[in-house]
């Protein structure tokens, strides 16, 4: 049990509710005695200042660090370098297996130094949610979730085996078992308690705040309780009592006002809100939402907007403590002496937004009238490039032009049927993510959409796989209940199981004809799905053009079955009687969803499918589970191996980089999924090689993201993407680099195991935003598994920059925001890192020196990326993971 500071400020109060008293650390005791005003300091920010004040030890946070904060409001910005400790960690199984991993490895490193295996475990409380494994490999009728769920334990029964082991053998964390949700749906209805309490010898009441594996544990953040993702490999250090270190960020303020128009969804205002926030600029910021908006906003609606914080680029997407918030912990069947705790204590701690009152101070503002949202979807390939729904049709046109070198479309007959498939047809449409299935306006929707379609007589077009994926059971009962299930399953969105599936590339595959009617005409074809990522190679290895959408307006797509029709002009179809049908006519009015959302939903739909949530199906219960504290590592695995994380054990030198090659150059934008892929393996890939070496049939590939436990897949997949594109081996398309100085193409890992032979150090070189995306931690692992010493960028997403430094790999960030184009390397040059030495300084100026085949140098400005001091030291120990192994062992 973690002990809290010392609190040398003597700032801690009780607070009384009926017979129960708590103790808290007062945020009006700290400004009566410090003399500061802090009323209009951001919420988010009062959240972190509570956290400093109770954590307050004159070690790792300092009393100066409590004045700091205070001090914000001067200048609504600091450069002051904070501890922050979360109250708990949130996990999924795609990012939880390596943490879980990477713990039984520092168990057997620890028995290996003399120490005891058993001291490595969770301090701070650990949730795990297995929801990233299921795909869609059935569709359209009744037992495609009987299909899919056997399927998912068939191929991931080493990985559930795994964490199974975990669930006994650590202390302080639990699993929730497939099939339950998707996490932060699951952490928003059942999980998040806002205000937590912990037992010391008195009651103490404190904020609930979390990190979690998984970018979109910004979602939590519209209950009031602060949370954003981390890599897996920060995760493991905040629950092996490390604090995560930060700069304090600047607090955008964006201002919601009015109310939306008829015919509008909060997916609707989500991208709108992306859009203008990428375009401001906010990442490594918090966002804080307020204005007269917030009064009839509902929570699942800021659920919507604070999920999407990833793609927006913010930390966070924060909304305070309100009436709304207390009346969802109501409806979600929270326990009535919790509730009154959040509401007693919010209130106590000015941690309550009220309608009226001065607004908080922010490093910057901007506003939105909600009255101003369209309809709209965002791609081919981005979140934030948002298009109305109105201009859609004429928007592919310039996709196609784009991705395939022309403007006219083409078709191909279907083999086995009587119809063609052209280009911008829609074949997936998925109502998928916890993004949009956790709202029920939008769920129910979607199913309005589809019965009033269905009494038109309209029908999902053949070449469309449809499917729907909610977040929690609880969407079942709600659609069940209010009679849309039945008119979802007669349009072909039937159950496909309860997880991310499509949103994360679990898409499965396309019906062969289709599949292979796209790859004889290389058609560009359409996924639109309620999701939050679209990104190039994510969805489907077959779908280059992918669309972000409400759920109304997936089931719209699928009946359309084509991006090249305008939804608002033209007809989605036809009635009984030959009549056009227009989207108008089957698109449901606000108020009766509203009425369904009134007179269905109830909290005992919460109360009963979250009351055994950790129990699971059969098939979970009935995996054997190993009673050991360390774990029996098979060697014939090939989802679970021991990493070579932990075989170095000592401090590493740090120097200048010399003579290094550029394994990768790569451009805007790079996702890290295009650095790890999390879908399918190809069998002519490093990683498909070395799978059926290990005797595995393609067949039984499953996917990256499956088998994350395994470091020697993830390492062959790494940059492995099939739409990522590397200047030094022009002309190709996929993970493949080019050795010099013979000049010889290979497989990005071919490529740089040749290189390791040679001890040739490598950098990779990259544009603006490198590493957006997914809190993927093997894009880090698997760049440091590869001999990368540095990586070079223009700028960083935050989760990918912080985790390069977990797993000791230099980020260093060009001082000229036009370096990399200046300088347009082919692959051809040496380069050199020079001012680098053991005394690594936060935000260090370095100096690049690039020497050309001619002999001629350049020399180029860089900025070390290592913002805290805390991570200069993580880098020095060649990684947090070993930097916290040698401090238990000191202890």
């Amino acid at each position: 049990m973690p002990q809290y500071g010392q609190d040398t400020l003597n700032t801690k109060r009780t607070l009384t509710l009926g017979e129960t008293e708590y103790s808290y650390f007062s945020l009006k005791a700290l400004a009566q005695k410090s003399g500061a005003d802090i009323t209009r300091l951001p919420f988010s920010l009062k959240v972190l200042l509570e956290n400093l004040l109770r954590w307050e030890n004159g070690k790792d946070v300092h009393v100066s660090d409590i004045d700091q904060l205070e001090k914000w409001l001067d200048q609504a910005s600091s450069n002051c370098e904070i501890a922050f400790r979360p109250a708990r960690v949130l996990m999924q199984d795609f990012t939880g297996v390596p943490a879980v991993v990477d713990l039984a490895a520092m168990r057997d490193a620890a028995a290996e130094r003399g120490d005891n295996p058993a001291a490595i475990n969770p301090i701070c409380p650990v949730d795990l949610v297995i929801d990233h494994s299921i795909m869609v490999d059935d569709y359209g009728h009744a037992q495609s979730l009987k299909i899919n769920e056997t399927l998912e334990f068939k191929r991931n029964r080493e990985r559930y085996e795994f964490l199974r082991w975990g669930q006994q053998a650590f202390e302080n964390f639990r699993v929730v078992p497939p099939g339950t949700g998707i996490c932060h749906q699951v952490n928003l209805e059942y999980l998040a308690q806002v205000v937590m309490t912990q037992d010391q010898g008195e009651l103490l009441a404190f904020p609930d705040t979390l990190v979690g594996t998984d970018s979109h544990t910004t979602m939590i953040n519209a209950l009031g309780v602060l949370g954003w993702g981390v890599g897996g490999i920060e995760a493991e250090a905040a629950m092996l009592g490390q604090p995560v270190s930060m700069v304090l960020p600047d607090v955008v303020g964006f201002k919601l006002s009015g109310r939306l128009r008829e015919g509008t969804t909060a997916t609707d205002l989500v991208l709108r809100v992306v859009q203008m926030l990428r375009e401001r600029g906010v990442v490594g910021k918090f966002v804080e939402f307020y204005g007269p908006a917030l009064d009839h906003l509902p929570l699942p609606d800021r659920a919507t907007i604070a999920n999407m914080a990833p793609e927006y680029g913010a930390t966070c997407g924060f909304f305070p403590i309100d009436g709304e918030t207390i009346r969802y912990l109501n409806f979600t069947s929270r326990q009535p002496d919790q509730v009154k705790l959040v509401e007693a204590y919010a209130k106590e701690q000015g941690l309550w937004r009220e309608s009226a009152g001065p607004d908080p101070i922010y490093s910057d503002t901007l506003e939105l009238d909600l009255a101003t949202v369209e309809p709209s979807l965002a791609g081919p390939k981005r979140p934030q490039d948002r298009i109305e729904l109105s201009g859609v049709a004429a928007s592919f046109d310039q996709t196609l032009q784009e991705l395939a070198s022309q403007d006219k479309p083409r078709s191909v007959k279907v083999q086995g049927q009587s119809y063609s498939l052209h280009d911008g047809d829609v074949v997936i449409a998925a109502i998928t993510s916890c993004t949009n299935t956790s709202n029920p306006s939008v769920m129910l929707g979607a199913g309005l959409v589809a019965q009033k379609a269905l009494e038109k007589g309209l029908k999902v077009k053949p070449w469309v796989k449809t499917s729907l994926a909610p977040g929690s059971q609880v969407v079942t009962d709600y659609l069940k209940a209010a009679g849309l299930q039945a008119p979802l399953d007669e349009l072909g969105f039937t159950l496909a199981g309860y997880g991310c599936t499509t949103c994360i590339g679990n898409s499965g595959p396309l019906a062969a004809p289709i599949g292979n009617a796209v790859q004889e005409g290389d058609l560009v074809v359409a996924s639109v799905l309620s999701g939050n990522r679209n990104f190039e190679g994510r969805i489907n290895q077959h779908v280059k053009a992918n669309y972000l959408a409400s759920p109304p307006l997936v089931v719209a797509y699928a009946l359309a079955g084509t991006t090249r029709l305008d939804l608002v002009n033209d007809p989605i179809g036809e009635d009984q009687q030959g009549n056009p049908v227009y989207l108008k006519d089957i698109w449901p009015s606000n108020r009766e969803c509203d009425d369904l959302i009134r007179d269905i939903l109830t909290p005992e739909m919460f109360r009963s499918r979250y009351s055994d949530v950790f129990t699971g199906p059969q098939s979970w219960q009935d995996i054997a589970v190993s009673k050991t504290k360390t774990y029996h590592w098979k060697s014939e695995s090939t989802y679970v191996r021991n990493p070579p994380f932990f075989e170095a054990g000592q401090s590493v030198e740090i120097d200048n980089i010399e003579q290094a090659r550029a394994l990768l150059i790569l451009g805007d934008s790079v996702t890290t999924d295009h650095i790890s892929p999390a879908g399918s393996i190809a069998k002519d890939s490093a990683a498909g090689q070395y799978l059926i070496e290990q005797g595995v049939k393609p067949a039984d590939f499953n996917s990256y993201g499956s088998r994350r436990g395994n470091h020697e897949v993830m390492m062959r997949g790494t940059f492995a993407n099939i739409r990522i594109r590397n200047k030094v081996a022009p002309g190709t398309e996929g993970g493949w680099s080019k050795h010099q100085p013979d000049g010889t193409v290979m497989s990005v890992f071919d490529t740089a195991m040749k290189y390791q032979q040679e001890k040739t150090p490598l950098i990779v070189l990259a544009g603006r935003e490198y590493g957006t995306g997914s809190s993927r931690d093997w894009a880090a692992k698997g760049t440091r598994l590869l001999g990368v010493k540095a990586v070079i960028a223009q700028s960083y997403e935050r989760i990918h920059r912080s985790n390069l430094v977990g797993m000791g790999v230099l980020p260093l960030q060009f001082i000229s925001e036009t370096a990399l184009a200046d300088m347009n390397p082919d692959g051809t040059e040496l380069f050199d890192i020079r001012g680098l030495d053991s005394q690594l300084v936060p935000s260090q100026d370095l100096e690049l020196v690039v020497t050309r085949g001619d002999g001629s140098t350049k020399t180029y400005g860089l900025r070390s990326r290592i913002d805290t001091k805390e991570e200069a030291a993580y880098l020095l120990k060649g990684g947090i993971l070993e930097y916290v192994l040698q401090n238990l062992s000191k202890k």
